[in-house]
């Protein structure tokens, strides 16, 4: 054992051999691991110190526990990928939504939750994108909820103008065909350019709750804001990704 290794906490150099076993295929997905006091034994360590490296693992996505069963090694998943082509012709003329596409692609079943649209008070980082009032009720706010096969892996906040709102479909749960985006067009916004901005936060309470998320995974907001033909911005949305079952890929050229 080298003098860093033995600096570390005894329940830290636990979950590295774990981590070791699992990433060398020693450990296999659906693996159970050995109980908190076999652990203990085989590493000359307190249960308590044991158990505290089952968490840790369980933090880093590794590992989960199954009540009344045991601790088991995780099963990878695949990311759903979103980047800048969620938003081509190409993706649209499929009339699916990007989501629904991707869900579709991995042979999950997609759902849209829309429990709530408002007339509210923007946030302040969308009232500056949406050049609105940040003071007045001066957007409609859309929240969705999106799952696959019935497990939570985004939350959808999208924000537009209220007085191009009122009284459209936007409004409404089911906006009709091609989505938002196809009533913003009829509104006259055509998306010919679009501005996301990626930061990697722990999520907040309420978004953990919705999202099922274990302690200690972290989210991907991205705070999309949508431009049209003349340069204008017609539509916020933060996009609070799972990031242990997301991946953000952007292909862009080199200007």
């Amino acid at each position: 054992m080298t003098s860093a290794e033995s600096a570390q906490p005894a329940s830290r150099r636990i979950a590295d051999a774990l981590r070791s076993a699992i990433e060398s295929g020693e450990l296999r997905a659906g693996d159970k691991l050995p109980s908190e006091r076999a652990l203990a034994e085989r590493y000359g360590a307190a249960r308590n110190t044991a158990r505290e490296a089952v968490r840790l693992l369980a933090e880093q996505g590794l590992v989960i526990a199954q009540h009344g069963r045991g601790v088991f090694v995780r099963e990878p998943r695949r990311l759903f990928r979103f980047g800048s082509d969620r938003y081509s012709l190409a993706n649209r003329a499929t009339g699916l939504t990007p989501f629904r596409l991707e869900a579709q692609r991995q042979g999950k079943v997609p759902r849209i939750d829309v429990p709530s649209i408002a007339r509210e008070v923007p946030p302040r980082d969308v009232a500056e994108r949406l050049d609105v009032p940040p003071n007045q009720e001066s957007v409609v706010h859309r929240e969705n909820h999106y799952f696959a096969d019935d497990e939570p892996v985004q939350i959808v906040s999208t924000y537009v103008r209220w007085d191009e709102a009122q009284g459209t479909l936007l409004m409404e749960a089911r906006s009709g065909p091609n989505g938002i985006y196809g009533r913003l067009e009829e509104l006259g916004h055509i998306m010919t350019n679009i501005r996301d901005e990626i930061i990697a936060r722990m999520p907040t309470p309420h978004e953990a709750t919705i999202l099922g998320l274990q302690s200690g995974i972290p989210v991907l907001e991205v705070l999309h804001t949508s431009l049209d033909q003349d340069g204008v911005p017609f539509e916020v949305s933060r996009y609070v990704h799972r990031a242990d079952l997301t991946g953000l890929k952007y292909e862009l050229p080199v200007q």
